[in-house]
């Protein structure tokens, strides 16, 4: 099957086609007939299944099927009853009104959903938006002002701009509620209770869980009418013929590692990974500083620069290409020996996704992680994923110091104070910053392969 089978749009089948995808996986096969339709939908899917663009692709594709079968009096072509119910409201607003809603519990997976709604409708003229914790609320809400079709939300946010009267939920016409168990897991079923009452009572929900224990299972039937149901077990592809490495280290000494490690000229070339498009700008900042040729590869970038970045690391040009995890889907570099996790993954299955980029046609490949004391939830989940510990290194100059980092969103709300030069330590770790020359010096790059279980 391939997405020419989907019945889908030009606009839509031309991005996926920049994107470098021809074949849906499983949950995207079946789920999108089955939501193209108007109908409810309960996905039973780990994360790294391809379940955002299950979702994404059909919601761009009903939003933009309604704008462009419109009539002049704003009556929808099609027939489907979220669209109806949507423009026989015949009080139009100066700003477009917010049409679809995806609610996940991470800033991370919220952002990576709002890049995918990017990539997949830059053809569509369909607008998105993300709104998340931790940071101050003024970009969120000029964002919303100009209008947007599709909100992507973490639940404690999207509440709060609720309450002051910046976000409208009354002509959402698609619902989607991703991560459903984690939200359990993390506290947030009871915000989601109350988002749902503000749902209009007529529309089209989505629902995904990686498990169903009973109270998801209780949520489930509250949001969804007579859904079908789609249950996809992920593949788990080895990764024992990649070495790989662990490095606990801050987060504000991950660059110093990673400039220390690039010094070793046996890495010839490494692709390394961050979870954000800003983070992978900083990256490639502090590398060129660092006279280590490097280049980003992400949602913001245009295609041709995008494909310029890739040609120029396969052949030799760039040493160093710093990608996120939607930019990466699809690279194949003919003998890559180097993946280096400079954020770990927030979603277990894109660490194997990841390394699975070097090790390729029988060649060895490695891959070296770095993870702060924040990260080790998301380590947990991979080496639950994998089955096994990562090997850690224990002898490298920048050991984990800050154990006890603050909490996301209140460490967030210090930053501006405390890590003004994004180019210094963090608090906690400046002694072992300032080795950085002398270690380099003396650090020999075999080091970085001999472990300790």
């Amino acid at each position: 099957m391939s997405f020419t089978s989907l019945a889908l749009s030009e606009p839509i089948l031309r991005a996926l086609s920049e994107e470098g995808y021809s074949k849906p996986t499983p949950i995207q096969s079946q789920s999108i007939p089955v939501v193209l339709e108007g109908k409810d939908l309960l996905g039973a899917a780990q994360t790294g299944t391809g379940k955002t663009a299950a979702f994404a692709i059909p919601i761009l594709q009903l939003l933009s099927s309604e704008v462009s079968h419109s009539g002049r009096n704003g009556t929808p072509g099609n027939k489907t009853a979220a669209g109806q119910q949507f423009y026989s409201n015949k009080r139009r607003k100066s700003v477009k009104p917010i049409r679809s809603l995806i609610v996940t519990p991470t800033r991370e997976l919220a952002i990576q959903i709002d890049e995918s709604f990017k990539s997949y409708g830059r053809h569509t003229g369909l607008t998105s938006a993300v709104v998340f914790g931790g940071v101050n609320q003024n970009g969120q809400v000029a964002r919303l002002g100009r209008g947007v079709d599709i909100l992507i939300a973490t639940p404690g946010r999207l509440l709060d701009l609720m309450n002051q009267g910046h976000i409208s939920l009354e002509h959402i016409q698609i619902f989607v509620l991703d991560e459903a168990d984690r939200m359990l897991d993390m506290g947030f079923i009871h915000d989601v209770r109350k988002l749902l009452a503000a749902l209009p009572r007529k529309r089209q929900s989505l629902f995904f869980s990686a498990t169903m224990p009973p109270e998801i299972v209780k949520l489930s039937q509250t949001i969804l009418h007579n859904p079908v149901k789609v249950q996809i077990t992920p593949e788990s592809p080895t990764v024992d013929a990649i070495r790989q490495s662990l490095f606990f280290v801050d987060k504000g000494n991950k660059k110093n590692l990673l400039v220390d490690m690039l010094k070793d000229e046996g890495i010839a070339s490494a692709l390394v990974f961050t979870r954000t498009k800003h983070g992978a700008n900083k990256v490639v900042k502090i590398l060129q500083s660092s006279n280590i040729e490097a280049e980003a590869i992400h949602g913001n970038k245009s295609q041709s620069a995008r494909q310029q970045a890739l040609g120029n690391f396969k052949n030799g040009m760039t040493r160093v290409l710093v990608a996120t995890d939607i930019a990466a889907r699809g690279i194949d570099v003919d003998e890559l020996q180097y993946v280096i996790n400079y954020e770990m993954p927030n979603i277990p299955e894109t660490y194997i996704h990841r390394i699975g980029r070097t090790g390729r046609a029988g060649l060895n490949g490695t891959a070296l992680s770095f993870c702060d004391a924040q990260e080790k939830t998301y380590l947990r989940d991979i080496e639950k994923l994998i089955g096994k510990k990562l090997p850690v290194v224990d002898g490298h100059d920048y050991p984990l110091v800050d154990h006890n980092p603050p909490e996301p969103e209140k460490q967030q709300q210090r930053q501006p104070r405390k890590f003004r030069s994004s180019n210094g330590p963090a608090s906690g770790s400046s002694r072992n910053g300032a080795k950085m020359k002398s270690a380099a010096k003396r650090r020999n790059g075999a080091k970085y392969h001999a472990v300790r279980s």
